[in-house]
């Protein structure tokens, strides 16, 4: 395969593989091969996935994007989030939010606002410039069965096209972006996955419909009702919206969708019929707070959705799984480089569960308690960190700070280079 046998300092010999072309392989690998380190990926399926997933990429994301060459583009074609707030259900009053306009569009000379720019779009974007500036190789319909390794190198067992040839792939190290279902992370551990599926169901869809014009709501808005919370984001200039709502657990897909209407007719501002928007995308999900026994073993990594879920409800899942792809990437280019040893690869898996246990878990969930939360009408008085966006009405330093906080998620693999 092209550009994977080549010399390097240390002997690398055939490279990387990363399992799985989706947002976080394509960032791993788009970093990776900036760097001059051989990638090649292999994905099961045969194109780019298109269901609607996240489009919100928090404040912690963005130092990724621009290492990856990727953030003008992105910025161009995508857009930023300013504002965000928490509503009541019964009028769709204001409860708490922010407008970080004035206080994360120029942190240092960055942009450190939420971006958005819909997933399928950005999935494409980084695969176009892994394959068209790095000569990156994306191998399609290659169906990862199992992994393995030995001293020297890992492998993957390969199922190629359907019904087709199975074949062993050799590097230095495999990488499992493969999503919640990772078939590298069942061939280290199994169905051992640590944490709980939440006792709730929802639903993604992308949908045109006037939030701003009609009913003056914010860049995101949160709508806390134990039964009929929602989130509408915009992810588009032109008018479309992620809609994301709470069902009623243990439907069928197509007992979902039937629903769907009178859901929108009853939660939306406005009591909207199907005339009044056009809905382009659905999708029911099932959500899980998880996180793998390891991120590392042996020559076998995990990252993303592959090593840690917890729910969309703030975006630290997305975010959280770039920021994941960051630090890795600067472990292996630390090695490429002959800056550290190996050993910073046990150092990435236990800080990276550091960091999902101390941040994503329990703030991801506590954004879903709020959302649905049994009280709608006592939760500020109940909600310290409602009651800090309140006081960041008036004290914009504060708001900055409580803001950038996010940032704890990340943590800097550098500062070890020629010290493991």
């Amino acid at each position: 395969m092209p550009g994977l046998h080549i010399a390097v300092p240390w002997d690398m010999g055939p490279g990387i593989i990363v399992v799985g072309a989706g947002p976080s392989g394509l960032l791993l690998s788009l970093l990776l091969s900036k760097h001059g380190i051989p990638v090649t990926i292999l994905e099961a399926a045969d194109h780019l996935d298109q269901q609607p997933r996240a489009a919100h990429y928090g404040t912690p994301a963005i130092p990724e994007f621009r290492r990856a060459g990727i953030i003008d583009e992105v910025r161009a074609r995508g857009m930023r989030l300013s504002t965000m707030c928490w509503r009541r259900f019964d009028d769709h009053g204001y409860m708490a939010g922010f407008d970080a306009s004035d206080v994360l569009a120029d942190v240092d000379g960055e942009d450190l606002r939420t971006h958005c720019f819909v997933m399928q779009d950005l999935d494409q974007l980084m695969a176009d410039r892994f394959r068209d500036e790095y000569g990156g190789v994306i191998c399609w319909e290659h169906r990862v069965t199992g992994v393995g390794q030995d001293g020297e190198k890992a492998w993957v067992d390969v199922e190629v096209g359907k019904g087709g040839e199975t074949k062993r792939m050799e590097a230095d190290y495999v990488v499992g972006c493969d999503g919640a279902s990772s078939i590298v992370r069942r061939s280290l551990f199994g169905e051992e996955f640590p944490g709980f599926t939440w006792d709730a169901q929802i639903i993604a869809t992308n949908t045109y419909y006037d939030f701003a014009g009609k009913f003056g709501f914010n860049d995101a808005d949160f709508i806390v009702h134990p039964e009929h919370f929602f989130m509408a984001a915009k992810i588009s200039q032109d008018g479309l919206y992620r809609i994301t709502y709470g069902e009623t657990p243990g439907l069928s897909h197509e007992e979902y969708r039937a629903r769907q209407p009178w859901k929108f007719s009853t939660i939306l501002p406005g009591n909207p019929t199907p005339d009044d928007y056009k809905m382009i995308n659905f999708s029911p999900y099932k959500m899980h707070q998880r996180c793998a026994p390891a991120f590392t073993v042996g020559r076998i990594l995990l990252a993303a959705d592959a090593a840690h879920l917890c729910n969309p409800w703030g975006g630290l899942g997305i975010t959280g799984g770039f920021v994941d792809v960051g630090g890795l990437y600067d472990c292996l280019a630390g090695i490429w480089d002959g800056k550290v040893g190996p050993e910073i690869l046990k150092l990435y898996s236990e800080k990276r569960i550091e960091k999902w246990k101390t941040v994503i878990d329990p703030i991801s969930q506590e954004n879903f308690r709020r959302v649905s939360d049994a009280d709608p009408n006592t939760r500020f008085e109940r909600d310290e960190f409602m009651q800090l966006l309140k006081k960041g009405e008036t004290d914009r330093p504060f708001l900055k700070d409580l803001l950038l906080g996010f940032m704890a998620v990340r943590y800097d693999f550098t500062q070890h280079y020629d010290k493991v």
